[in-house]
């Protein structure tokens, strides 16, 4: 049986660009107007699963309430953490701790940032978050409401790219994507 996951990006942010990972920051207006724009005349969906961050569930609210859905939350569906670079641009970072930020952008899985999370646990998170989702509702479209890096580690993993490219995958804000789960951690992109 195959899992039919909608992944959608929360929208822009109170506090704006940079790593946000753990903070608990709120939509913006515009940031509910990409949300709300992306799934317009998308779905149906027997249920919603969000990210317990605002930027996230909120929404996830909002449209389980609108559409009738059962909402729930996932916490390991959560942003990567990134210590003491949380809240930084990468500008400041670039002043900051360039060298630290190159080997990062170079390959994440092998540069920490300092008291972060490292990726490798970030991906054993996720992926076993869309192991339980797809032991639960496989035969089902769900939509996932969640975060940038979430939604570049699994389309990377559905489009087969080398863990260096993870952080060349393009995520906007509001950016809905579709994927199969067509065996426990087996994902492939499209319908």
């Amino acid at each position: 049986m195959t899992l039919h996951l909608d992944l959608l990006r929360h929208g822009e942010t109170e506090l704006g660009g940079g790593l946000r990972g753990s903070l608990d920051d709120a939509l913006t207006a515009k940031g509910w107007e990409q949300m709300r724009a992306a799934v317009a005349e998308q779905g149906p969906w027997d249920r919603l699963i969000s990210s317990p961050l605002q930027r996230c569930a909120l929404f996830a609210h909002e449209l389980g309430a609108r559409l009738n859905l059962p909402v729930s939350l996932e916490k390991d569906l959560q942003e990567l953490h990134f210590g003491a670079w949380e809240g930084q641009s990468a500008a400041a970072l670039m002043e900051a701790d360039a060298e630290g930020l190159g080997l990062f952008w170079a390959d994440p899985y092998r540069f920490t940032p300092p008291e972060g999370e490292r990726v490798s646990d970030f991906s054993d998170r996720v992926l076993g978050a869309v192991s339980r989702l797809y032991r639960a509702y496989a035969g089902e479209r769900v939509l996932l409401i969640s975060h940038g890096g979430v939604m570049r580690l699994l389309l990377a993993q559905a489009r087969g790219l080398p863990r260096e490219q993870l952080l060349n995958v393009e995520v906007g804000h509001g950016g809905l994507f579709r994927l199969q789960v067509v065996a426990d951690g087996v994902l492939k992109e499209g319908i």
